[in-house]
């Protein structure tokens, strides 16, 4: 009775964390719960929990891992690089605007002096701040 409280325990202190690691264990104790109500002896009870550990680690924590990567997806000002738009307001060292995929950001050269006219298609270098730093396309 005492590892299916304990179990009951974990299970519910997984749903704080989100790890998978309470989980296991949780899990573990419950087949240790099940083990010790068919009548096996405490020794039998902590090898079944350790062996019910064990594979729920060896079998489960890969497939955990892979589900908390990065996602291969960049989003947010990461995306913007490499992207094209274009010039609404002449872009100069010290003023213009581009629209990219519908948003209206402000923008200055990647070479200092130059200035990109209005309509022109141009390409996000990187992001400095709120400001995208582009080039024309054609460069």
């Amino acid at each position: 009775m005492l590892w299916l409280i304990l179990a009951g325990g974990l299970l519910v202190a997984e749903l704080f964390t989100l790890t998978l690691v309470l989980g296991l264990v949780g899990a573990a104790a419950a087949v240790t719960g099940v083990a010790a109500l068919l009548g096996a002896p405490v020794v039998v009870q902590v090898l079944v929990f350790g062996a019910a550990s064990g594979a729920g680690f060896v079998l489960l924590r890969p497939f955990e891992r892979l589900h908390r990567q990065q996602p291969s997806i960049t989003t947010g000002v990461a995306a913007l690089p490499g992207r094209t738009g274009v010039v609404t307001e002449a872009v100069s060292d010290h003023a213009g605007r581009v629209k990219l995929g519908g948003e209206s950001w402000a923008a200055r050269p990647l070479y200092p002096g130059a200035t990109v006219p209005v309509g022109a298609s141009v390409v996000v270098s990187k992001v400095d701040g709120a400001t995208v730093v582009i080039y024309p396309e054609e460069l």
